[in-house]
């Protein structure tokens, strides 16, 4: 695993809100290829922009209305998306937690910062967490004059040198291990844990709006990150889950699916994510009342998709084989539905209200993008995986985007699995390295469900080659370990 040194930032230069552009990476290169109240840019004499970054937990973009699902009442999240842009097409690249997670702040792979699957205290994994010198941009943000918090989840570590606060958040209200109960969490405060009255999302909120009003002032960084909607989904609010209780919600047609079981995980689901809507409301209202929202980007997502009833699966890239009506195996998988969560941005600077973004963005892209909505350089030891979004938030055409996303998922809890993925434009393959679950090839044009695998197809065996070796000039970029590995067992497939 790699670890570069950390290295002073240099003096922030003139301040231009969104800078163009991005340096052209090896990663860069393998991945080539209604009107509303306005929010006006910035230019350089302006003040700093602020950041809201909103992280949900286990909630894909198909949860969302303004992603055309007209059982869940989001109209909150939905402001976002009819203020700001809205992405379709933004992958993770790993479907659970703490990988994730990983990506988001660190702008690297899970392999690259030793995280693979979602840490659990509990099975021996109190020493893994996003390693001490790695700089977030978090991190760069704070050392450029920004005031950084946290509320809620972290995932990254329990152990001290794992701590957000070590990472470039100067307040942290939260959570560190995986998850929380839905009502009256523990949460540490200032270094104690104690128990705070009311629902989860309502206790984060809170804790959110009094940074808000402390750092009125700017510029600041805040992540706010729900534990909502992970399992279990409940109990809510009545309010939350009233509206979805005999709802008659559609759910994934699939069979053998015990019909009543998902569409009562539905409700409970919607419910959960109700009150992150909820709260959502509350966190703009209070930006537009105080005249912040005119000054504050917001930034909309969740750690990766979910699953239920999709595929047969119930939860994420880990989900739980559920066709039958009984609980089965864990299935490890690289699905869109485990891979694609929403991402919605609304602030100063975003040109098109309403308007949706086609182009393929990944979790490696936030790091360059937040750095440059706040004009501060990237620092000599950040990653150069991820690519500025900024002119896709403009509304301009950036030649020869992306055309591919890669993603990793090394599972050890609940089964054995090494997987790779390659997903471009029209087809997407994953390699099962070292188990016995079998390789997939899909055609997403004629196939957007994943469910016809190609992979033996004669017909498809220079495209599959092809998409291999571009996916294994990928993993060597990264130094991806499983290339480090000798044998037949990692030569490519015939």
């Amino acid at each position: 695993m790699r670890r570069a040194a950390r290295l002073a930032l240099p003096a922030v230069a003139a301040l231009a809100l969104l800078a163009a552009g991005a340096t052209v990476s090896t990663h860069d290169r393998l991945t080539a290829g209604s009107e509303s109240r306005p929010y006006p840019s910035q230019g350089p004499d302006s003040r700093r922009p602020n950041l809201l970054v909103i992280v949900t937990d286990d909630q894909a973009n198909w949860s969302l209305t303004s992603y055309g699902n007209p059982d869940s009442k989001t109209s909150q999240i939905d402001r976002l998306a009819q203020e700001g842009v809205r992405f379709s097409r933004v992958f993770t690249p790993s479907p659970v937690c703490s990988p994730s997670r990983a990506t988001i702040l660190s702008g690297r792979y899970g392999t690259e910062v030793g995280i693979t699957d979602w840490i659990s205290p509990q099975e021996g994994e109190a020493g893994l967490g996003l390693p001490p010198e790695t700089t977030t941009w978090a991190e760069a943000l704070q050392r450029a004059g920004y005031r950084t918090g946290l509320v809620g989840k972290w995932h990254l570590g329990t152990a001290p040198e794992f701590h957000p606060t070590r990472h470039g958040y100067g307040h942290f209200l939260g959570f560190l291990a995986g998850g929380s109960t839905p009502m009256n969490p523990k949460l540490e405060d200032n270094g104690v844990v104690r128990e705070f009255p009311g629902a989860e999302p309502d206790v984060i909120t809170d804790a959110a709006l009094a940074f808000l009003a402390r750092e009125a002032g700017g510029p600041f960084a805040l992540s706010v990150h729900y534990r909502a909607p992970h399992l279990p989904y409940g109990p809510v609010p009545e309010q939350d889950m009233a509206p979805f209780r005999d709802a008659q919600v559609a759910i994934p047609i699939f069979p053998g699916l015990d019909q009543a079981q998902v569409r009562q995980w539905t409700r409970e689901h919607y419910g959960s994510i109700h009150s992150i809507d909820r709260n959502v409301g509350r966190l703009l209202d209070r930006l537009q009342q105080s005249g912040l929202d005119r000054t504050t980007m917001v930034v909309f997502t969740s750690d990766h998709g979910y699953n239920i009833g999709h595929h047969g699966l119930h939860t994420k890239g880990n989900g739980t084989w559920i066709v039958g009506g009984v609980p089965g195996p864990t299935m490890p998988n690289m699905f869109d539905t485990s891979l694609r969560p929403p991402f919605l941005v609304r602030g100063p600077g975003v040109t098109g209200a309403g308007r949706v973004v086609d182009e393929m963005v990944t979790f490696e892209d936030l790091y360059p993008t937040l750095l440059s909505l706040a004009g501060v350089p990237m620092p000599a030891e950040a990653p150069r995986h991820g690519r500025d979004i900024t002119p896709l938030l403009r509304g301009e055409t950036v030649p020869q985007w992306r055309d591919a996303v890669f993603g990793q998922y090394d599972i050890h809890h609940y089964a054995i699995a090494h997987l790779r993925m390659i997903r471009e434009t029209r087809f997407k393959l994953v390699r099962s390295y070292g188990t016995t679950t079998k390789d997939q090839l899909f055609d997403l044009e004629s196939d957007p469900d994943e469910r016809k695998n190609l992979w033996g197809a004669p017909d498809q065996r220079d495209r599959r080659r092809s998409m291999e070796r571009r996916l294994r000039e990928w993993m060597a970029s990264i130094d991806d370990p499983v290339l480090k590995e000798t044998g037949l067992l990692f030569q490519p497939a015939s």
